[in-house]
C-alpha cells in the first residue's frame, strides 16, 4: 500500500483540508494514527480535523467542548468499510461544522435537506409524511435554539441578546421574540418579548410572503418597517432594544430587500431589451434599495441620536451591501439613459453607430445584478470600454445641447429645466467641457436665485405666520412648526441648487464662491430654525414649572360656589402634544422634561377629552333641558351628580391621574350616567317638539265648526303624558310641564275663542222655522220663544267652552281656562246685540204677512152678505182676488233670515 502523499486517499483528505483552512498541511500529517485508523479500519467512522493556530489536529472524535466558533472539518463513512481508491468517492462524505453543532445541523436541514425532501416532487412522494412532519418540527426546534443561542454555556447566556449569528432573515428576529415570550422564566422578560412580538406582527406577515408583493407594495413595506423599528427603539415601557440586534435586523432586512430586487429584475435582459420596457423596474429597484438605506441612516444618524431615553451610541449605520447594489443599479440606469438620450439627439444616419448590440457588447457575460468585490473590477473595465465607444457621439451631441441652451439662456427657469432634463449627458466629461460657458451662465443664475431666497427670508423672518413681515401661513400648523416648516422649505431649495451645482458645475472657477455663499445662507437659515426650536423649548420649560400650566394631581374639581365642574387638563397641553409630535417628526431633540410632559399628556389625552365632554355636559345640562321638564329629569341628574361626588372627600374629588385603572372605571360610570341623562333629555325634547306641532295645528282649527278635531288633538297630548307616566315618570314631576302646555293650549284656545265670538251669529247651527196661520193667527213653528231659547242656548254653549276645557291637567289640579270668559266679556255685548237684531227681523217677517191673512180673521159669510150686493161687486172682488193670487205667486216661499243658509222661515203655509 502506498505511503504518505503517494496514497491517493490521504492526498484527497489532506488537500481538501488545506483548501478548507487555507493553509498547506504538514507532510507529517500523512502518518497520523487517526488518519490511518480512519482509512484502514472499517470500524472507524469519523475523522475530525480542527485548526489550532497554524497547526491541524486530526482526531477520531469530534471535540465540541472547545470554542463554539471554531471551524471543524469532518470526514465520515456511509457504512463500515475500509477506504480504498475505488470506493473513496462512493463511501466518504465531507461536512464542515461552523459555530456550533446545533447551528450547523439547523442550517444543513434548512438550506439543504428540508427543501430537497419536502419540496422536490420526486423525493417528497417517496418520503413518509410522518417523517416529513418530524423533519419540520426538528427544523423549527433547532431554529428556536439557534435564535435563543441555547448552545452557549450558562456563563454566556447573560449575553444571548447580543448574539445575533442565528438571525439570517427578518423572520428569524421576529420568531426570536415570539419564542422568548413563551419560554422566558421571568415575567418581565416575557412581557417585553410579547410587546416586541406585537410590534413586529404588522410586518412579519409581509416579509413572509415578500415575493408575492409588487414593487410599489414593497416600497410601502419599507416605510412601514422604518416606522416599526422606530417604535420599537423609542419605546420606554420596557428595557431598551439592544443596539447590536437593531444593527443586525437592519442588515438582514437590507439583505432580504436586496435579494427581492435581484429576483424581480433577474427576468429582465437589462442591456438587450428596449430601455422603455426595463426603465421603470430598474428605477423602482433603485428606489427600494435607497429608501431603506436612507431610512437606516436617518434613524441611526439623526432621530435616535437625539432620543434621550435611549440614544444611539454607535456611528450612523448603513446596510453596505444594499447600498452597493443601489449604486450598481443606479449606474445601470445612468448608462441606459445616456445611450437613450444620445440616440434621441443624434440624426438618424449616425444612430447606427450606437446600436445596443454594439455599445453594450462590453457587458455581455456580466450580470449587473451580481455585485461583490470580485465582480467589481470586471464591471469597471466594461464601463470604461462603453465610455470609449460613446465618446465620438458625445462630441456631436454637445453641439446640439449648446444650441438648445442658447435659445433659453435669458430665461433662468427654462435654462434650469434644460440642464435638469439632460443632466446625465452634461455630466459626461466630453460634453461638460464643450458646455463650459453655458454652465457658467447656469452658475450665475443659481447664485441670483439663492440671493433672492436670502432677500425673501430676511424680509419675512421677523413677524408671525400670515403677517406682512412674517412667514407664509401653513394649514393647521402651530406657530413654531409653521416657522420651522417655512424655513426648511427655503433650506431645501438652497440644497437643491447646491446639488445641481455639485453634479454639473464642480469644476467651474466660480463654484467655490457659490458654494461659500450657499453655506453661509444655510448656516443663517439653520440658525433661525434652531432659534425657533430653542425659544419654544425655553418657553415651554418655564411654563411647565408653573403648576397651573400642566396636569395637577387631581383629575377634576367641583366648584361649590358656581357649581361648575372643571377638568385639570389645560388646553396648553393639547397644543403641546401637537407641537411635540410635529417637531419630533421633523427630527428635533425634544428635552427630557418636555418629552415627559408630552408623554403624560398623551397618556391621559383620551381620558381628558372624555372628561371635558362630560364636564361640558354637566355644566350646560341646565341650558339643554327645557325648564318645565327639569323636575322630570331630577332623579337622573341627581344620579349623575352622585357619580361625580362619589369620590369626593373633604370637599374635594379624590380621583387622580396617578391611578389609570381607577380613572377608567370612574370615567365609564360618568359616561354611563351622562348618557342616560342625555338620552332621556333628548327623548323628552322630542316629545316637547311633537307637542309644539300639535298645539300649533290646533291654533288654526275652527273651534266652532270643528270641535271634534280639537278633542282629538287634546287627546293626543293627554296620551303622550300617559305614555311617559307609564315609562316611569312620576305624575307630580310632570306638573310643571303640564302647566306649560296648559298655557300654550290657553293661547290656542283663546285665539279660536275670540275668532269664534266675532262670527258666532253667522256660524251657529242652522235653525229651520215655519211661518203658519193657525187658530186665526200667524204663528212660528217652532214657537218664537222656543227658537229664541234654542238660539241663546247654542250661544251659551260656545261661550262656556273655557269652563268645560280641562287641557292636560291631572285630576285635582287647578284649571286656568275659566278666566277666559271674563277676559273676553266685552265681546258678549256685540253678539247679544246681533241676536236681538236677528229676532227683530224675524218678527218683522211675521208682520209683513199679516195683510194676507186678514180674511182668515173675520166671518167671511157675514162680510160677503154685507158688502157683495150686486153682480158688479162680485165681479170686482173676483178680479181683485185673481190679481192678488197672481201677486201671491210672486211672494217668496222661503225667507233667508240668517246668513250662509243657516236659518230659513218657511212661509208656504201662510199662503195656503
Amino acid at each position: 500500500m502506498p505511503h504518505g502523499l503517494d496514497d491517493a486517499r490521504k492526498k484527497f483528505i489532506l488537500t481538501t483540508t488545506g483548501n478548507f483552512y487555507g493553509i498547506k498541511p504538514s507532510l507529517s500529517l500523512a502518518d497520523s494514527p487517526a488518519l490511518n485508523n480512519f482509512l484502514d479500519d472499517g470500524n472507524e467512522f469519523v475523522l475530525s480535523i480542527s485548526r489550532h493556530d497554524n497547526d491541524l489536529h486530526l482526531s477520531d472524535k469530534i471535540d465540541a467542548s472547545g470554542d463554539s466558533r471554531e471551524k471543524v472539518l469532518v470526514f465520515f463513512k456511509l457504512h463500515p468499510t475500509v477506504i480504498t481508491e475505488d470506493n473513496l468517492h462512493q463511501s466518504l462524505l465531507v461536512s464542515s461544522m461552523l459555530e456550533s453543532p446545533i447551528n450547523t445541523l439547523y442550517q444543513a436541514i434548512r438550506q439543504v435537506f428540508a427543501p430537497v425532501l419536502l419540496k422536490d416532487e420526486h423525493w417528497r412522494s417517496a418520503f413518509d409524511p410522518k417523517l416529513a412532519g418530524l423533519l419540520s418540527e426538528l427544523e423549527l426546534g433547532l431554529g428556536s435554539v439557534v435564535r435563543q443561542s441555547g448552545a452557549q454555556s450558562s456563563a454566556e447566556r447573560g449575553r444571548k441578546e447580543e448574539d445575533v449569528l442565528g438571525i439570517l432573515i427578518p423572520s428569524d428576529e421576529f420568531q426570536y421574540w415570539d419564542d422568548l415570550s413563551e419560554s422566558a422564566e421571568k415575567n418581565s422578560v416575557r412581557e417585553r418579548a410579547t410587546y416586541f412580538t406585537e410590534q413586529f406582527k404588522h410586518i412579519k406577515k409581509e416579509y413572509g410572503g415578500l415575493d408575492s408583493l409588487s414593487m410599489p407594495d414593497v416600497g410601502d413595506l419599507v416605510e412601514q418597517s422604518k416606522d416599526t423599528l422606530d417604535d420599537v427603539w423609542r419605546q420606554t415601557d420596557f428595557e431598551p432594544y439592544p443596539e447590536t440586534r437593531m444593527v443586525r435586523l437592519m442588515d438582514v432586512i437590507g439583505g432580504t430587500l436586496g435579494r427581492y430586487v435581484q429576483r424581480k429584475l433577474s427576468g429582465l435582459k437589462i442591456f438587450e431589451e428596449p430601455f422603455v420596457s426595463v426603465r421603470e423596474n430598474l428605477r423602482m429597484g433603485v428606489a427600494i434599495c435607497e429608501q431603506w438605506v436612507v431610512a437606516c441612516e436617518h434613524l441611526t444618524g439623526q432621530v435616535w441620536k437625539r432620543h434621550a431615553p435611549h440614544p444611539w451610541k454607535g456611528n450612523k449605520h448603513c446596510p453596505q451591501t444594499l447600498h452597493c447594489l443601489a449604486r450598481r443599479l443606479d449606474e445601470v440606469v445612468t448608462l441606459r439613459t445616456v445611450h437613450e438620450k444620445l440616440l434621441h439627439l443624434l440624426p438618424g444616419r449616425k444612430q447606427q453607430a450606437l446600436t445596443s448590440d454594439r455599445v453594450f457588447e462590453p457587458f455581455s457575460g456580466l450580470n449587473p445584478l451580481h455585485y461583490n468585490p470580485y465582480t467589481e473590477p470586471l464591471w469597471r473595465a466594461a464601463v470604461a470600454q462603453f465610455e470609449r465607444l460613446m465618446a465620438p457621439s458625445e462630441q456631436e451631441v454637445a453641439g446640439r445641447l449648446k444650441s438648445y441652451i442658447a435659445d433659453v439662456q435669458d430665461n433662468p427657469q427654462q435654462l434650469l429645466q434644460v440642464f435638469q432634463k439632460h443632466k446625465e449627458l452634461i455630466r459626461r466629461p466630453t460634453i461638460s467641457k464643450e458646455l463650459q460657458s453655458e454652465r457658467e451662465t447656469l452658475l450665475a443664475r443659481l447664485l441670483d436665485y439663492n440671493k433672492g431666497l436670502k432677500t425673501d427670508f430676511e424680509s419675512r423672518c421677523h413677524g408671525g405666520p400670515g403677517d406682512k413681515s412674517g412667514p407664509l401661513i401653513g394649514r393647521n400648523l402651530p406657530e413654531v412648526v409653521n416657522k420651522i416648516v417655512w424655513v426648511r422649505q427655503i433650506i431645501h431649495k438652497v440644497e437643491d441648487s447646491v446639488r445641481i451645482a455639485e453634479a454639473l458645475l464642480p469644476d467651474l472657477s466660480g463654484f467655490k464662491g457659490f458654494l461659500h455663499f450657499c453655506d453661509d445662507l444655510l448656516e443663517v437659515l439653520r440658525a433661525y430654525e434652531q432659534e425657533q426650536f430653542e425659544d419654544w423649548s425655553r418657553d415651554l420649560l418655564s411654563g411647565l414649572a408653573d403648576p397651573k400650566s400642566g396636569i395637577s394631581n387631581c383629575v377634576m374639581d367641583l366648584d361649590h360656589v358656581d357649581g361648575r365642574l372643571k377638568i385639570q387638563y389645560s388646553d396648553r397641553l393639547v397644543s403641546l402634544l401637537r407641537e411635540f409630535r410635529q417637531l419630533s417628526a421633523l427630527g428635533f431633540p425634544i428635552p427630557a422634561k418636555i418629552q415627559q410632559a408630552a408623554n403624560t399628556a398623551d397618556k391621559f389625552y383620551r381620558h381628558a377629552i372624555v372628561l371635558k365632554q362630560v364636564a361640558h355636559f354637566y355644566n350646560t345640562i341646565d341650558q339643554q333641558m327645557i325648564p318645565s321638564q327639569r323636575p322630570m329629569m331630577l332623579s337622573l341628574a341627581l344620579a349623575f351628580e352622585q357619580v361625580i361626588k362619589s369620590k369626593e372627600s373633604g370637599g374635594k374629588l379624590q380621583i387622580t391621574w396617578d391611578n389609570p385603572k381607577e380613572l377608567e372605571v370612574y370615567i365609564a360610570k360618568l359616561q354611563s350616567a351622562a348618557e342616560k341623562l342625555s338620552t332621556e333629555n333628548r327623548k323628552l325634547r322630542k316629545w316637547h317638539t311633537d307637542f309644539i306641532d300639535k298645539v300649533v295645528t290646533l291654533m288654526n282649527v275652527d273651534l266652532l265648526r270643528h270641535q271634534q278635531r280639537w278633542k282629538d288633538g287634546l287627546q293626543d297630548l293627554r296620551t303622550g303624558f300617559a305614555t311617559l307616566e307609564a315609562q316611569g315618570f312620576r305624575s307630580d314631576d310632570m306638573r310643571a310641564w303640564r302647566q306649560h302646555w296648559n298655557h300654550q293650549l290657553y293661547k290656542a284656545l283663546e285665539h279660536q275663542y275670540q275668532t269664534g265670538l266675532e262670527a258666532l251669529n253667522k256660524n251657529l247651527p242652522e235653525i229651520h222655522i215655519d211661518l203658519t196661520f193657525k187658530s186665526g193667527r200667524l204663528q212660528f213653528r217652532p214657537p218664537f220663544e222656543e227658537v229664541r231659547a234654542r238660539y241663546f242656548r247654542e250661544m251659551k254653549r260656545f261661550i262656556s267652552i273655557p269652563n268645560q276645557f280641562k287641557g292636560v291637567s291631572a285630576q285635582g289640579e287647578e284649571l286656568i281656562f275659566g278666566v277666559m270668559i271674563d277676559r273676553n266679556a266685552s265681546g258678549f255685548l256685540t253678539i247679544f246685540s246681533k241676536a236681538e237684531d236677528l229676532f227683530s227681523r224675524l218678527q218683522a217677517i211675521q208682520h209683513k204677512f199679516k195683510e194676507w191673512v186678514v180674511l182668515g180673521q173675520v166671518d167671511l159669510e157675514k162680510l160677503v152678505e154685507k158688502h157683495l150686493i150686486s153682480v158688479q161687486d162680485w165681479e170686482r172682488n173676483f178680479k181683485t182676488l185673481k190679481a192678488s193670487g197672481k201677486e201671491s205667486e210672486r211672494l217668496p216661499r222661503f225667507v233667508l233670515l240668517l246668513c250662509y243658509d243657516l236659518a230659513f222661515v218657511n212661509v208656504t203655509e201662510v199662503l195656503l
